[in-house]
């Protein structure tokens, strides 16, 4: 048997057990070392918000309608995963024990894979393990910055300075952005600043559009990249760039956008709004890009040290403490940014802003 986190209802989390799944002949059985906890997606469903557990998505239609939800508790949830090859099967030979693999499969203790999974996934050995857990989220913020079409010279402005906020600032910077940061919580800003970005702003202090624009020469941002998944902040979003530039929304909205007047900047500034998820790629680059190259990009970004993601890590707890870091996520995020749970003896308390 193994040991896994589950979400029983909203708000509630528990530890239970499942069986260890069956090794076959081209399987690899990894053990956990490290899972992150999603303060975006993985959040809603602890919260109940997420639309998936209150409708139904239609594949087909590709709508939401009013039936059964296909999310359901209980469930495992979680995608930010890294482990170490234990066991192999008869016919694998491209991966060996001992070998650390990054992936997804929820916040288990051990799981088993095909091996042509896992050797797609082999972190350097050199690397902190810990990096492995960043390549979902890292690859949901490469996905933002290439739709936002970025050009060197060009003024960003990144709204949120979560995990994902802290990512893409990061990787506007890189793409010759320059960047403007904004968040309401100082310690994120100061964060950002640290990493990078040119400018922090202090969304409390309001005005932040007009600010840009002193900064701008009166023109505005070249493009604003969204991704607190408050409506405010979109609606502020537009208003920061300049006449028909883009806003790139990857934020995962709940519920009503209220806060958010379409019939201002937006409609009298031709914005042009534009929305990132990470279940597709833009159709001009997915003859290019897929998951695999934008998840593999970010771990080879972090292993080089061109992605500085380890002072990201607020967190690293005992999975058994996984109740106490979800509500510490929830209602205490001026505390927390990256939140850990370690498996297998590699874990400890309170760690916060690791070393790079």
């Amino acid at each position: 048997m193994a040991a896994v986190v589950r979400l029983d209802a909203p708000g509630c989390v528990t530890i239970t057990e499942e069986p260890d799944p069956p090794l076959h002949a081209t399987g690899v059985r990894l053990r956990t070392l490290f899972s992150g906890i999603s303060a975006g997606t993985e959040l809603t469903q602890y919260r109940g918000t997420n639309a998936h557990v209150v409708k139904t998505w239609d594949p087909g239609t590709r709508l939401f309608t009013a039936g059964r939800p296909e999310f359901a508790y209980p469930a495992v949830v979680g995608y930010e995963e890294v482990g170490e090859v234990v066991e192999v099967g008869d016919d694998v030979t491209a991966v060996r024990p001992g070998q650390v693999v990054w992936g997804v499969w929820g916040h288990r203790a051990t799981t088993v894979v095909e091996q042509d999974y896992a050797a797609a996934r082999v972190l350097d050995p050199a690397a902190d393990p810990v990096l492995g857990i960043f390549s979902h989220i890292g690859a949901v913020a490469l996905n933002v910055v290439l739709d936002a079409d970025l050009h060197v010279g060009e003024t960003a402005v990144v709204f949120g300075l979560g995990v994902l906020g802290q990512i893409v600032a990061q990787l506007a910077r890189r793409n010759g952005a320059r960047v403007v940061a904004v968040d309401a919580l100082a310690d994120r800003l100061e964060l950002a600043g640290r990493l990078g970005a040119d400018v922090a702003l202090h969304a409390g202090e309001g005005g932040v559009a007009e600010r840009v624009r002193r900064l701008t020469g009166g023109r505005g941002a070249d493009v604003a990249l969204e991704v607190s998944g408050n409506p405010k902040a979109l609606h502020e979003a537009v208003r920061t760039v300049a006449y028909n530039a883009r806003v790139v929304t990857g934020g995962f909205y709940q519920g009503e956008a209220r806060g958010l007047f379409l019939g201002e900047e937006f409609h009298h500034n031709r914005v042009d709004l534009v929305c990132s998820q990470i279940s597709g790629v833009a159709p001009r680059h997915a003859h290019r890009w897929d998951r695999a190259r934008l998840n593999a990009t970010v771990i080879d970004l972090a292993v080089a040290g061109h992605l500085r993601l380890r002072p990201l890590v607020s967190h690293v707890v005992p999975f058994t403490d996984a109740a106490w870091a979800y509500e510490l996520l929830d209602t205490r995020p001026d505390q927390a940014l990256q939140v850990v749970l370690g498996f297998s003896g590699t874990d400890g308390h309170d760690h916060r802003h690791g070393d790079e």
